[in-house]
């Protein structure tokens, strides 16, 4: 069992850990879906709310990015683009996946590729209807939220095995899971060339 030195923030974690947890899915989903997976297998939370609350966080943000683009117009677009350093000709092959089929795009990029931000904010910049953006994001939030929570699960389970017999082991599985989610980012990033066509988005 990991062991936390401050009851204080024991006692504190079962009243504001949940919001905590929220808030953190909202703006760095990822990261937060796996420590509160790996404290919930510690018995900190239930892994049941945990899912439920990434699902949900993260499908907020995808309506927060789909909104920025739909008032912020072609505008809004190109700062973001900027901002993100995403290059015109990536923009122009993710214009051509939603034409061919906008729904399986939103789906496909949610669960497994890096390109959400600006994938969501130009849905809304084309005007896709809101319907099908929603539709898409929370079946490919469920995919994604149901990986995050496993391998954080299972992360946790093992560290509280592991640690019956070696010193320090739930601090290096602890670790471990956050190098996985590190990992696991560097794949998106490389499918989301790959998914347009491996272009160097410049």
């Amino acid at each position: 069992m990991i062991n936390i030195s401050s009851q204080n923030f024991l006692h504190l974690l079962p009243y504001w850990g949940y919001p905590l947890m929220f808030i953190l899915m909202f703006f760095e989903g990822p990261f937060a879906t796996m420590i509160a997976a790996f404290l919930a297998s510690q018995g900190y939370f239930n892994i049941r709310i945990v899912f439920v609350l990434s699902v949900f966080g993260d499908v907020l943000g995808d309506i927060g990015l789909y909104h920025i683009g739909y008032y912020g117009g072609p505008k809004i677009m190109e700062k973001a683009q900027k901002f993100l350093k995403i290059g015109d000709l990536t923009i122009e092959k993710l214009k051509n996946k939603f034409h061919q089929s906008s729904e399986r795009i939103i789906f496909y990029v949610k669960s497994t590729t890096g390109l959400c931000a600006i994938t969501f904010i130009l849905a809304g910049t084309l005007r896709m209807k809101f319907s099908k953006f929603i539709k898409n994001s929370i079946l490919g939030g469920l995919v994604w939220s149901s990986l995050l929570v496993l391998l954080g699960y299972f992360f946790g389970y093992a560290a509280t095995q592991i640690s019956q017999y070696i010193k320090y082991a739930g601090v290096a599985i602890f670790a471990a899971a956050i190098i996985a989610v590190i990992v696991i980012g560097l794949i998106k990033k490389r499918e989301s060339r790959e998914i347009l066509g491996n272009g160097n988005g410049n």
